[in-house]
């Protein structure tokens, strides 16, 4: 007779999702919020941000929407203060902020598209899970959401892949640091995935062939839900059909 492995439940805890707004991470926060999962919401659309705390304070849960630049190390000070006055602490940080930029080659993408995206995706990343580590204890988990492009390669996405590659080191570097400490660290895959982020580098993208954020989100719950002692590395998401 085998024994059933319980799993952890999500109610009353403490979710930091970064890129709230829209897309994959708007889709988490919505997921979080039905388990019952108290939410703090970045990104840099307030009107944006109030809208989607108005949507899920249905859920009667605890939520904190506060603006925050991922670049700017002055906006994360101001983020976590208000996140320690209300919360105390974090269970979980989903680090889903990012962006993409115009298919070009690298012959001719300009420095400061170059510097924006990696900030963005990759140094905003970085500033964001070290002030988030500051607060996290044993049980909690990080995912870092890094698209497919983190391991493969697709032309005139110079930037963008540099920035997705070296957000996947940070990340598998992370997670051997956070074993010791008890946190799960997941690196998030998803392939195409029909959100915002297509109208800047491929506006007639497919977009009936992708994968729904809703998908997205619904593997990272089940993945926050296994029993403490076990996680998933890496999960990577692709349509049935492959990468477009």
């Amino acid at each position: 007779m085998t024994q059933r492995a319980s799993t952890r439940s999500l109610h009353n805890q403490v979710a930091l999702v970064t890129g709230a707004t829209r897309g994959i991470g708007l889709a988490i926060a919505r997921a979080l919020a039905a388990e019952g999962c108290n939410l703090i919401l970045t990104g840099r659309d307030e009107k944006a941000l109030a809208r989607i705390s108005r949507e899920l304070a249905s859920a009667k849960i605890k939520i904190l929407a506060q603006p925050c630049d991922v670049r700017d190390p002055q906006s994360i000070d101001d983020l976590f203060r208000a996140l320690r006055r209300q919360f105390h602490r974090l269970d979980i940080l989903i680090n889903n902020a990012g962006i993409a930029h115009a298919n070009l080659p690298v012959d001719k993408l300009p420095l400061p598209l170059w510097k924006d995206v990696i900030e963005t995706n990759l140094t905003g990343m970085f500033l964001i899970t070290q002030a988030a580590l500051a607060i996290m204890k044993r049980g909690a988990t990080i995912v870092n959401n890094l698209s497919i492009a983190a391991n493969r390669v697709f032309a005139g996405s110079a930037a963008y892949v540099a920035s997705k590659h070296g957000a996947l080191g940070f990340t598998n570097a992370l997670r051997e640091e956070s074993r010791s400490k008890g946190i799960r660290v997941i690196a998030l895959l998803p392939g195409a995935t029909d959100t915002n982020i297509w109208n800047t580098f491929w506006p007639q993208a497919p977009r009936k062939k992708m994968m729904s954020p809703a998908t997205i989100a619904q593997s990272v719950v089940h993945a926050l839900l296994l029993p403490p002692n076990v996680t998933i590395e890496t999960l990577e998401i692709l349509p049935t059909a492959g990468v477009l």
